[in-house]
């Protein structure tokens, strides 16, 4: 009986594998075999990686890299490929160097002239996405926002007036007050794509508008279990403004909150909406950004 080609390359590489996200039968025929072809598997966490070798019947020799170790580790894989090892590198899901460990190693590895070779499987930002209806326009990767309110709503005005969907990943206990900060800065009736516990039992979808998600969570304890994938649409165009709507809602700006701003200039001018959310959404954005004079400045009449 002809014996199976190896799945490995001849040159000692580090292998980026792709895990399955919770369902096991999402492991590929290829991940399988390269994780028992090499010589060692680093793991995020080796005792969750365990079971999952276990699951396909692979026995393998597991090295932590984690977070907290990444640099250290970094040092001892290269030392192993150096010596003609066969590494492979599996985060506890999905893929690895996407929101999780392992960008750094494959600098590492790279720096120090060794081969880096993508396995290719599951990730649950595509997963969503593939079910989210984006019709129109690309995506945008955030992952995890900043765990601080002041720094999650910063990074989120920044991203304000992006016209590509922005796909986030968020934990359990942040994930109500993160769509509470999303519905504040980006407006009520954007749209948001929840993804839930993806491939496992209680995988859950829901679209919904922004303004709605509060009540959506708060409906089912259940819902602020597991891992999530957030999608929020991108930014409406503001086309169809024409000058005394934008200047109305300039005016409105000034002296009004955004959502009230918005809310009377469309009453008052009859424009669309989501049309003036954008405006004003971009016009925020570019007066944050702008210098303020110093508050402690004395005014005089003096000439220099």
């Amino acid at each position: 009986m002809k014996e199976s080609a190896s799945p490995l390359v001849s040159t000692p590489s580090l292998y980026v594998v792709a895990t399955p996200l919770g369902n096991m039968g999402d492991l590929t025929p290829r991940a399988r075999d390269t994780l028992a072809a090499v010589d060692v598997v680093a793991a995020e966490d080796t005792r969750h990686s365990q079971r999952l070798l276990d699951a396909h019947g692979v026995r393998a020799r597991l090295l932590a890299v984690h977070q907290h170790n990444e640099q250290e580790a970094a040092g001892q894989i290269i030392a192993l490929l150096a010596q003609g090892k066969q590494v492979a590198l599996i985060t506890d899901a999905g893929t690895p160097a996407i929101s999780d460990p392992g960008a750094r190693l494959v600098v590492r590895v790279r720096e120090a002239g060794h081969p880096v070779v993508p396995v290719p499987g599951a990730c649950a930002a595509i997963a969503a996405l593939s079910v989210a209806g984006i019709v129109e326009g690309g995506f945008r990767f955030v992952g995890f926002l900043p765990t601080r309110t002041a720094a999650r709503r910063a990074a989120l005005q920044a991203l304000a007036g992006e016209r590509n969907a922005l796909v986030f990943y968020e934990a359990p206990h942040r994930v109500r007050e993160c769509v509470a900060d999303m519905a504040a800065v980006f407006g009520d009736e954007r749209e948001l794509f929840v993804a839930r516990e993806l491939t496992k039992l209680h995988e859950e979808l829901a679209t919904m508008p922004l303004g709605a998600a509060l009540a959506w969570f708060d409906a089912d304890a259940n819902r602020l279990r597991g891992e999530f994938v957030l999608i929020v649409h991108g930014a409406p165009a503001a086309a169809g403004l024409d000058a005394a709507a934008i200047r109305t809602l300039d005016l409105l700006l000034a002296e009004l909150p955004l959502k009230t701003a918005v809310r009377l200039a469309a009453e008052i001018t009859g424009a669309a909406r989501n049309g003036l959310y954008s405006h004003a959404l971009a016009k925020r954005q570019c007066d944050n950004l702008t210098p303020q004079p110093d508050k402690h400045t004395k005014k005089t009449n003096d000439h220099p």
